[in-house]
């Protein structure tokens, strides 16, 4: 018989697959945008840097008022929900340029911080024993949501972006509906007062930061890779002579590495809970990191091994992210554990904005083979950080043991 508290996990996973699918509507449509608008490659790519500075923008402001900790989550969830379904669907409705479209796009970042923190807290309220599964969970549903924009160009929006804008707008708006059913958990943390001092005192624990040191080095690698998988799959494939149709091919393989780590972030939080987290994200780190580097010595091969190897990198790219939140969630002051996943989210999201801008310039210089080369860098550093982590007494908190 299934819990009262799976019950709930199994709705805000829903909830937040169904909202995080604005992340990349534009991305997924910006080939057929590009052209209808005549976008540059920086505007293009601006799309998607465009929603990371908003979320940083969102979160950073939802940090310093504390809201994740003041309004009542499953209100705050679902208005965010509905108010990025509205920005998404206005670029469809009524936009024919970079700037606006850019300024939109910016607008549901700010929107998308007040879903996936919240859900994370609201999850935390349900689950002490079986936090990693759960929020693993959470993310499994967050990455297979980034992905559906990809999906929906490959099965019916190649030339039609506004299939894929309207279809993740209406999507996310059921999310937010979805989350109005659920309760707050036995414990969540009642609603905290405003106090400013709280990010002061987040950001002088040690063990608190060396686990957002892991998640900063995780995120350097994980929204670069999922932004430009798409054009390196098909300057990869062309490489190996091309096929026809090769756009909605490489749009059906970039969903299937995106939505993949839904499984290895399920796999892991599993792990995380028995073994523990730092031995768990170091793992995934290490398997990810490398692959950036054979990236490059994939490149033109057959589809027999390039379809593989992207499904095995898209397994461990997102299989750790869970653990650095679940860690937080255990480390952090427990009446500010909102703000301390908010900030998280907040810091590791402005880094993603310089990562995912350097692989184009990369891209100039050396081509595709090797554009993801300098991305294993963030694994290398993380896996350092949760390393050091182990060896606090801080780690004892952690679910599992030190891992």
């Amino acid at each position: 018989m299934v819990s009262r508290k799976h019950r709930v996990l199994l709705v805000i996973a829903l909830a937040e697959l169904l909202a995080m699918s604005l992340w990349f509507s534009a991305t997924a449509a910006a080939p057929e945008l590009a052209a209808e608008w005549g976008l540059t490659d920086g505007e293009t790519a601006w799309l998607t840097i465009a929603v990371q500075l908003g979320f940083v923008a969102g979160a950073l402001l939802s940090s310093a008022l504390t809201l994740a900790d003041v309004i009542r989550p499953r209100y705050l969830f679902a208005a965010s929900a509905v108010a990025g379904a509205v920005f998404t669907a206005a670029i469809a409705g009524f936009v024919t340029s970079a700037v606006p479209a850019i300024g939109l796009r910016f607008l549901t970042g700010v929107a998308l911080a007040g879903v996936y923190p919240t859900g994370m807290k609201i999850l935390a309220g349900w689950f002490e024993e079986g936090r990693g599964f759960a929020i693993g969970m959470l993310v499994g549903a967050l990455t297979v949501g980034s992905a559906l924009p990809h999906l929906l160009r490959a099965v019916g929006g190649v030339g039609q972006p506004r299939v894929v804008l309207y279809g993740a707008a209406g999507l996310s708006v059921l999310g937010g509906l979805l989350v109005l059913l659920v309760e707050p958990g036995p414990h969540q943390a009642p609603a905290a007062p405003f106090d400013p001092s709280a990010i002061g005192r987040i950001l002088r624990d040690r063990g608190t930061m060396l686990a957002n040191g892991g998640y900063f080095g995780h995120m350097w690698e994980l929204y670069a890779v999922w932004t430009w998988i798409p054009a390196y799959l098909i300057a990869s494939i062309a490489a190996n002579g091309g096929i026809s149709d090769s756009s909605s091919l490489a749009s059906l393989l970039a969903f299937g590495t995106i939505a993949i780590g839904g499984v290895g972030a399920v796999v892991a939080g599993s792990a995380a809970d028995r073994f523990g987290r730092t031995g768990t994200t170091s793992a995934s780190m290490a398997i990810s990191g490398v692959a950036c580097i054979a990236a490059g010595f994939v490149f033109g091969s057959s589809l027999l091994v390039l379809v593989p190897f992207v499904l095995v990198w898209g397994f461990v790219i997102v299989a750790d992210s869970a653990q650095f939140s679940a860690a937080v969630s255990e480390l952090a002051e427990g009446s500010y554990v909102g703000t301390a996943l908010t900030l998280q989210t907040a810091i590791g999201f402005l880094l993603t904005t310089v990562s995912i801008q350097m692989i184009p310039m990369i891209v100039d210089l050396v081509g595709w083979r090797w554009a993801f080369a300098p991305l294993a860098l963030g694994p290398i550093l993380g896996t350092l950080s949760m390393q050091r982590l182990r060896k606090l007494p801080e780690a004892t908190k952690l679910a599992g043991g030190r891992g």
